[in-house]
């Protein structure tokens, strides 16, 4: 037996426990972990900052967000409507006679996170996919990222102890580290979920890897995006330089290693915007978080400025500056490959003459995370609005698309090839990924889950013979 295989036997054998116990024992683990985080956040954001060279506000504001989203995690299921409680009681007038109907949703199992590049704190080891697995009682298996693990070393070793101090089985929370690792831990029969937050080619490797097993299992990708905005004359005309500069410190925060960064910005042609956006492109030579991340940016922006009738409008001095294509949506059109997310510091302005060329622009789109319109209050924008909602999962009217809130109302999710799911990895329904619906028929109430209990012992919202109650 592989140490991969008992890694993933531990994870089945503590799944049946930890799946029936009560909410308030599972938010109380995510507190201990939460609370462990904050307790050891100098080490952690020292260890943070060797191995990837974020700075120490980055790191401390990122593991700020971890601790906090693992709290609100703890609230989402002790509320309890996260259950979607469903009881239809038995009625013999109903076409056809109906029994005695009980829904709730139910732990998958263990389930294995891959964790991600470019957040070593809120995507990774104890980040949002680990969050919300450990919240609905399924054990997590952690597939630790290479470009940080020092630092996955030791977050780990604080979740270990927040497991050992709440008296629960080391098989709740594991991690494993390796390529080929990886691959194994797909491939383990007991698994029942991946959970991915990385490249489009990563991910699709992974998917396809579910899929192909005897017993196939859900793939959760979170794989990308090109975040795609819109300005139209109005508002470019009203604010243009305004727009200017928030756009550079979106696509620049991070050194554009967000997965929301926008990556393509459609202007009218002789825009406001393009001609102010270069003052704020700053003169930098970042170092990326990794070395294959730093080749990538490279690569792929040299690939996009070297399309014919594509000019270089700021900054690209250097191997890893942040850059400002520009291209007519003509060029666009005629050379798909600028749809290629470039993972980066590094946008495209694509100039439309009118609105049928915008129109033919956003046609060529493939779904994203984000998509963000600017737009003047007095322009009726409902059908752009509408038509974008095809597109992606957000959908913003101010603002940029960095910065994604963790809330009851958040979806970080959108159409392939952004996503392969109609879950978010982010907010409060993230749990909703690691369940899966179970009905009781005639149940006798000893087999019952409490959840399910005419009494309603817990007090959660339910739907009862189709009347909603809270």
């Amino acid at each position: 037996m592989t140490v991969v295989d008992q890694i993933v036997r531990r994870g089945a054998e503590a799944a049946p426990g930890f799946a029936e116990s009560p909410a308030s024992a599972r938010a109380a683990l995510l507190e201990a972990i939460a609370d462990a985080l904050d307790g050891g956040a100098d080490a952690l954001v020292a260890v943070a900052g060797e191995e990837t060279a974020l700075p120490e506000g980055r790191l401390r504001g990122e593991l700020a967000r971890t601790t906090a989203q693992l709290r609100k995690f703890a609230g989402v299921i002790v509320e309890g409507s996260y259950l979607e409680v469903v009881i239809d009681h038995a009625d013999g007038s109903d076409v056809p006679p109906r029994p005695d109907l009980r829904r709730m949703l139910r732990p998958i199992g263990p389930v294995a996170v891959f964790a991600a590049s470019n957040f070593p704190f809120a995507f990774s080891v104890a980040g949002g996919d680990t969050a919300s697995a450990l919240a609905v009682g399924c054990p997590v298996i952690v597939k630790t990222h290479p470009g940080h693990p020092r630092t996955s070393e030791t977050t780990a070793a604080l979740v270990d102890q927040a497991v050992a101090g709440q008296g629960l089985p080391a098989g709740v929370f594991q991690t494993a580290a390796g390529f080929e690792e990886g691959l194994e831990l797909v491939d383990a029969d007991a698994l029942e979920a991946v959970a991915f937050t990385g490249s489009l080619r990563g991910g699709r490797a992974l998917l396809d890897r579910c899929t192909a097993r005897p017993r196939p299992i859900p793939f959760y990708g979170e794989l990308g995006s090109l975040n795609p905005v819109v300005v139209t004359a109005a508002a470019d005309a009203a604010r243009g330089g305004e727009l200017a500069a928030g756009l550079a410190g979106s696509f620049q925060l991070g050194d554009g290693q967000f997965c929301t960064k926008p990556g393509l910005v459609l202007v009218p042609a002789g825009s406001v915007l393009e001609a102010q956006l270069p003052q704020h492109v700053v003169a930098a030579h970042p170092r990326m978080l990794t070395e294959t991340i730093a080749a990538g940016f490279e690569t792929g922006r040299d690939r996009a400025a070297a399309v014919p009738g594509v000019a270089i409008v700021a900054g690209g001095a250097s191997a890893t500056a942040p850059t400002v294509l520009a291209a007519d949506a003509a060029t666009l059109l005629t050379h798909r490959e600028l749809l290629d997310e470039v993972f980066g510091p590094v946008t495209v302005l694509v100039r439309y003459a009118d609105e049928a060329e915008l129109d033919r622009v956003l046609e060529a789109l493939e779904g994203s995370l984000t998509m963000t319109l600017h737009a003047e209050p007095s322009e009726d924008v409902r059908g752009l609005a509408t038509w974008m909602t095809s597109r992606a999962g957000r959908v913003l009217f101010s603002g940029w698309p960095t910065g994604v809130a963790v809330s009851w109302a958040q979806h970080h999710g959108g159409p392939w090839p952004a996503t392969n799911t109609q879950f978010t990895s982010v907010g409060a329904t993230a749990v909703r990924r690691f369940l899966r619906p179970v009905v009781y028929q005639d149940a006798p109430e000893s087999v019952l889950p409490d959840a399910l209990h005419d009494a309603n012992p817990l007090g959660i919202p339910r739907r009862v013979d189709g009347r909603l109650e809270v």
